[in-house]
């Protein structure tokens, strides 16, 4: 049988409580066969479990016009936790609040620019390249339930095509 050993801290002076919650349901607290210290969701460090994060492609080289912002369609999922990512709108909309790290890259031939818009504005955007492959990221603060993010790009060179594309995010601090 086990055996449960409370080790005070000899230079403490604070009282340890467990107190047990007013309900008339019993309850059980198992902890992991393992050392280390014990989260919960009141800790600052702790992750919601199935934290949203998706990672999109596209499934044909898309066209995108002279001198507008275009939004580019991801419509094939590698993966997508927690059915955030809509392949038919080319939006993430996360079901948790909190802060998450959105990436987009693409190649192309052409000047360009990449940007991540939040509900529809343009809210972080990359360099202006030529003939290559460039990212652009952000950390972006989503309230959980009508913030959505989608990825678009501006050309003024020329009418170009995207090729080896991507679009990713993923949860880093809940709210």
């Amino acid at each position: 049988m086990s055996k449960i050993a409370l080790t005070p801290n000899a230079s403490g002076t604070g009282v340890f409580t467990i107190s047990s919650p007013a309900t008339n349901t019993d309850r059980s607290l198992t902890l992991p066969d393992e050392a280390g210290t014990v989260l919960t969701s009141a800790s600052p460090v702790v992750l919601p479990k199935g934290g949203p994060t998706f990672r999109t492609r596209m499934s044909v080289p898309q066209t995108i016009s002279l001198y507008t912002w275009t939004k580019l369609q991801f419509s094939i999922e590698i993966f997508d936790t927690n059915s955030s990512y809509d392949t038919s709108t080319y939006r993430f909309t996360p079901n948790i609040a909190g802060y998450y790290l959105i990436t987009g890259n693409v190649y192309v031939t052409a000047v360009a620019q990449l940007g991540i818009f939040k509900n529809g504005i343009e809210d972080v955007n990359g360099t202006y390249e030529s003939a290559t492959g460039f990212s652009v990221i952000g950390l972006n603060y989503l309230n959980g339930t009508t913030d959505y993010i989608e990825l678009y790009m501006f050309t003024e060179g020329a009418t170009i095509n995207t090729s080896s594309t991507q679009f990713c995010g993923t949860l880093v601090r809940a709210a």
